[in-house]
C-alpha cells in the first residue's frame, strides 16, 4: 500500500513533536515541511523548547522539500496529508485551504477557537470528500489510554462518573495565553483535553455548570459539574492556572465504576516529575492494582496517535478517538461552561 505523504504545517514546539512522532510510524513519511523561520527550513531547531519530550537540535533535513508560505505547501501535489500544528487562531483557515485542495487533514488541538468556525471546518472536508482528523492525544496517553479501554471494555461495569483535573501555572511565557482570538485562555487550551475526553467516555452532557474566576472575560480557574440525562452520571472537573510557579502542572482522575474506581494523580513540582497515584484499580474485595501502562515516552502516545491517522485515512473509516465532530463536541463545552462562569447559571448545551 502506498505510503502516506505528509506536510508539516508550523514548526514550533508541536510541529517538531510530530515531526519525530512520524519517524516512529509505519506506513507514512514526512516529505515537506513549512515555516516562515529561514533557519528551521535549514535544519536549525535548537531555538525550540517545549515541557516535554527532548530539546530543539540541528536537524537533517536533507531531502524534505520546504516552504516559506503555506499557500504553496497546501498546493504541493506530491502530499497526500497537511498536518496542522499552528497556533490555534491559524488552524481553520490552513485546514480548509488544505482540504479545498485535496488534501486530508490532521489539526492540532483544538480545532478552532468557536464552534461556529469548527463546523465550517467539517462542512468543508465533507465537501471535499476528504478527513478531517483532530490531534486529541490524551487517548493514547499512558494512563488515559489504558483507562479508556477498562471504561470502554466493560470489565468492572457501566460507568457512574467521575472527576478530572488539569493545572498549570501561569505560563507567562505565552505573551498570548489569555487571548481569545488567538490562544483562548486555560479553558480552550488545557481543559479541552479533559471535555474531550469527558465527551468520549460519557457522551455529550445536556447541561453544565461551571464556578471560578476570569480573567479579563477569559475562565482562569473553574471547576464544572456536567449535567446528563442519567442522573446517576456524577461527572466534574476542574482546571486553569495558578499564580504559583511551585507547581508547573498536574492532572489526574478519579473514574468510578460498578465494580471498580480508577485513580490516577501526577504532578510537576519545582521542575520534578511526581507519580503521586500510579494508574490503579479499586475493587470491592478491598484489593488494589496497578495495570501495566504503555508508552512512558510521551512521544509514543503522538506515534500512537498518528498511527490511528494513518489507519482512518488508509481504510476510509472515520476514527472514533480523532473525529472532527468529536473535537468540535468538546469545543463546544468549553464554551458553554465559559458562559456558565460567566453568567452564574446552569447553560444547556
Amino acid at each position: 500500500m502506498k505510503t502516506l505523504r505528509v506536510g508539516i504545517a508550523g514548526i514550533g514546539f508541536m510541529g517538531m513533536i510530530h515531526y519525530l512522532a512520524w519517524q516512529r510510524v509505519k506506513g507514512a513519511r514526512v516529505t515537506a515541511i513549512a515555516s516562515r523561520d529561514e533557519k528551521k527550513l535549514a535544519g536549525d531547531w535548537r531555538s525550540i523548547k517545549g515541557n516535554f519530550g527532548p530539546p530543539g537540535e540541528q536537524m537533517d533535513l536533507s531531502g524534505l522539500r520546504t516552504y516559506t508560505e503555506l499557500v504553496h505547501l497546501v498546493n504541493d501535489p506530491e502530499i497526500d496529508l497537511i498536518d496542522v500544528c499552528l497556533p490555534p487562531h491559524r488552524h481553520a483557515e490552513v485546514a480548509i485551504a488544505a482540504l479545498a485542495a485535496g488534501r486530508h487533514v490532521l489539526c492540532e488541538k483544538p480545532i478552532a477557537l468557536d464552534s461556529r468556525t469548527a463546523a465550517k471546518m467539517i462542512r468543508a472536508a465533507e465537501a471535499a470528500q476528504r478527513q478531517l482528523l483532530v490531534a486529541h492525544v490524551l487517548p493514547f496517553m499512558g494512563e488515559f489510554a489504558a483507562a479508556y479501554k477498562m471504561v470502554a471494555g466493560g470489565k468492572y461495569g457501566r460507568l457512574l462518573g467521575g472527576h478530572f483535573k488539569r493545572i498549570i501555572s501561569d505560563p507567562k511565557w505565552i505573551s498570548d495565553f489569555f487571548d481569545p482570538a488567538r490562544v483562548g485562555g486555560p479553558m480552550i487550551d488545557l481543559h479541552i483535553h479533559d471535555a474531550h475526553f469527558i465527551r468520549l467516555l460519557c457522551g455529550m452532557p445536556r447541561a453544565v455548570f461551571t464556578t471560578g474566576r476570569l480573567r479579563d472575560g477569559v475562565a482562569e480557574l473553574f471547576t464544572s459539574q456536567f449535567l446528563f440525562d442519567d442522573p446517576r452520571l456524577a461527572v466534574t472537573a476542574t482546571s486553569g492556572v495558578i499564580g504559583q510557579q511551585g507547581r508547573s502542572f498536574t492532572h489526574g482522575f478519579e473514574i468510578h465504576l460498578e465494580r471498580a474506581t480508577l485513580a490516577f494523580d501526577f504532578a510537576v513540582v519545582g521542575d520534578q516529575p511526581r507519580l503521586n497515584i500510579p494508574l490503579t484499580v479499586f475493587t470491592a474485595d478491598g484489593r488494589s492494582t496497578q495495570p501495566a501502562v504503555d508508552a512512558a515516552d510521551p512521544l509514543d502516545g503522538f506515534a500512537a496517535e498518528l498511527a490511528e491517522t494513518v489507519r482512518s485515512i488508509r481504510t476510509g473509516q472515520d476514527s472514533k478517538l480523532l473525529s472532527g465532530s468529536l473535537a468540535r463536541d468538546a469545543l463546544l463545552l468549553c464554551e458553554k461552561q465559559t458562559a456558565s462562569l460567566a453568567g452564574g447559571r446552569v447553560v444547556k448545551i
